[in-house]
């Protein structure tokens, strides 16, 4: 069934909406062709995606989907013997979620040379996958492997809808990027099966059920978008809905405890619970559900709240990998887990697009500089699953998947993947459109479009906060005026917009700078943000960094690495909030980064014997010890040298 394209042009990305969605934006297509983002998707382009193949190879993903194939003679040469390879039911969704980032890679090529051998292996890749699924369009290697064919028993830990929500995502993006139905049709075919499946009872279908891990739910929608079949739609509409009736045992953990639409705070395993609410906002928007629209804005207000680390990370437990009580934000333990960083920019991009609040890009862009990057190095070759705010001095690493130091792949391999998809498909979360004009969220080098206007970017963000925009194409002076509105950070305190010669007094609304005139192509709009370095302190019920402040600058939270310290550790480190911060451009540390340099002393701690405990009129008000001069790095670069300690949260006694 043929879908009815958007009023406004639908860019190739993540989420398309219906011509019908009752949205207030629409995605703009944007183009990044320089400056800190650019770099960063080259190095996706260059090494972390070109990688996918072999790693996926050596892990056995690519072997058990040779295995599971019905009729290997299908595919000459793909026939494979022994045994299933990995540790859980859900290893072939790495294999779904490089398929995406590759396909978003060949609709945006970044010019990096990497484009035909890339589609050869999606092509391949696609083959595998395709000769893997079972006649009634059923596909899970675990379940045919492992389990001789037993489907839907184990819906709490068996993670099959969740394999097939990637599955079906990967393949509108590969249909989006390419115009090939080939994976398209595995999806398709797939999600007739769970249509035929699952359904309240009277409905006919034998399983009244959800999945322990959503994913198939938002994926479903973006089906629907692809195709207008409205099974799809419906389908993942009553999926959202049954979560919280029981059905798994009621447990959070699941996102079975509370029904979302009753639900008062985000509780349970993060990832869960953000492809959950990313999938209610895709409902809201293309049903106009204002009560699932009502629970989104809620529990989005409560998370930010209360369970948000400084740097947009996610999850306080790592038992579990869920979020913990109001206000529970650890440091050495915080899990913050990189595929939770990139569900929350998921979430938030939808209800940006479903309200046009720029709260919620605020938090994309805190996530993104910070709590999503970290978990990729500099080089694309390793990663970080978790993203605490501290390590320890004398931290024993037992390395895993849950290491503090990067890793060259997982047992559990949901991040690198999706790390890889978010920067491959990054463009798509940057600019909006709606019938006043242009909205820019995020500040990139490139260009800014939708059918009537493009807008051309130039700056050095996030290093400086001068973003330089040149109108180049715009309705006739007589189609009248139109908007352009800049994000104002929530973080800024102090900008400054020039209108060719002219200077602006200029007054952000909710968060919005608009702009509205007849402009003609060559005008020119300069947007100034102080980027002075800051301290911020945590809300006082945040008891694990009460007393403690962190150094911020623009959009990065900063962090002090112990190899910029020598001479001791950095637990006893502590800094004077009275003496002023100082900036330094390091061209020479890893690969080019700002710093904010403070004033601080590493104390002395007398020697309490074997019990290290005092009276409390015994420990002096002031620190005492030598006095030492701070580096603060970029968070999202730390981990990139030497292993040692860590910390974002800084004593000032």
């Amino acid at each position: 069934m043929p879908r009815t394209p958007s009023a406004l042009p639908s860019p190739v990305g993540p989420v398309r909406l219906t011509a019908d969605a009752r949205t207030a934006l629409r995605p703009a297509a944007v183009t990044v062709d320089g400056g800190f983002w650019h770099d960063r998707r080259a190095t996706n382009a260059r090494v972390s995606l070109p990688q996918g193949p072999d790693l996926l190879e050596s892990a056995g993903n690519l072997h058990n989907l040779r295995l599971a194939a019905p009729v290997p003679e299908a595919l000459p040469g793909t026939a494979a013997d022994g045994a299933f390879q990995g540790a859980y039911p859900f290893v072939d969704t790495d294999v779904y979620k490089w398929l995406e980032a590759a396909s978003w890679h060949l609709a945006h090529d970044t010019g990096e040379g990497t484009g035909e051998e890339l589609a050869a292996d999606v092509a391949r890749i696609i083959d595998l996958v395709a000769a893997a699924q079972q006649p009634d369009g059923y596909l899970n290697t675990w379940f045919q492997l492992v389990k001789g064919g037993e489907r839907y028993q184990d819906l709490r830990w068996g993670h099959e809808l969740y394999c097939a929500g990637h599955l079906i995502q990967a393949a509108v993006a590969h249909h989006r990027a390419t115009g090939r139905t080939e994976l398209l049709d595995v999806a398709q075919k797939f999600a007739d099966h769970i249509d035929s499946m699952f359904g309240l009872p009277g409905s006919g279908r034998p399983i009244d059920g959800i999945d322990g891990h959503p994913e198939v739910e938002t994926a479903l929608v973006e089906l629907y978008r692809e195709t207008g079949d409205r099974r799809c739609l419906d389908l993942a509409g009553y999926f959202v809905d049954r979560h919280g009736h029981g059905l798994l045992g009621g447990e959070a953990y699941c996102q079975d405890r509370v029904p979302l639409r009753e639900a008062t705070n985000v509780e349970g395993h993060a990832v869960r619970q953000l492809y959950l609410l990313a999938a209610a906002a895709d409902l809201a928007a293309e049903t106009g559900d204002a009560e699932l629209r009502s629970a989104c804005e809620r529990l989005w207000h409560a998370m930010t709240t209360t369970k948000t680390h400084l740097t947009g990370g996610l999850g306080a437990h790592h038992d579990q990998e869920d979020f913990g009580d109001p206000y529970e934000l650890p440091n050495e333990r915080a899990y913050c887990e990189t595929c939770a960083a990139i569900a929350s920019v998921q979430w938030s991009w939808r209800m940006a697009l479903l309200t046009g609040e720029a709260r919620y890009s605020d938090l994309i862009e805190r996530t993104l500089y910070n709590g999503f990057l970290a978990g990729v190095s500099l080089d694309g070759e390793r990663w970080l699953y978790v993203n605490p705010l501290q390590v320890r001095d004398g931290h024993t690493d037992t390395g895993g998947d849950q290491s503090a130091r990067r890793t060259r792949w997982f047992r559990c391999a949901c991040c690198p993947p999706n790390v890889m998809r978010l920067l491959a498909s990054l463009e798509h979360y940057l600019a909006s459109g709606d019938e006043q004009g242009l909205q820019i969220h995020q500040f990139v080098t490139g260009t800014y479009a939708t059918d009537r206007v493009r807008v051309r970017a130039e700056t050095d963000y996030p290093w400086h906060g001068t973003i330089a925009f040149t109108v180049e194409e715009t309705p006739a002076p007589a189609d009248g005026p139109w908007t352009l509105s800049l994000r104002i950070p929530q973080w800024c305190r102090e900008f400054r917009v020039r209108c060719g010669e002219e200077t602006y007094d200029p007054v952000a609304d909710d968060g919005w700078l608009r702009l509205s005139r007849t402009w003609t192509p060559g005008d020119r709009v300069v947007l100034e943000l102080s980027m002075e370095p800051r301290l911020t302190a945590a809300d006082p019920r945040v008891d694990a960094v009460r007393g403690c402040v962190a150094i911020e600058r623009g959009p990065l939270v900063h962090c002090l690495e112990q190899v910029d310290h020598p001479g001791g550790g950095l637990d006893d480190i502590v800094l004077d909030p009275s003496r002023p911060l100082a900036v330094k451009h390091r061209p020479d540390l890893l690969g080019g980064v700002t710093t904010v340099v403070a004033a601080g002393r590493r104390r002395r701690i007398p020697d309490q014997g074997w019990w290290p405990y005092a009276p409390a009129h015994d420990v002096p008000s002031e620190p005492d010890g030598e006095p030492v001069e701070l580096t603060a790095i970029p968070y999202h670069v730390w981990a990139n040298r030497e292993d040692g300690s860590m910390r974002v949260w800084l004593p000032t006694s």
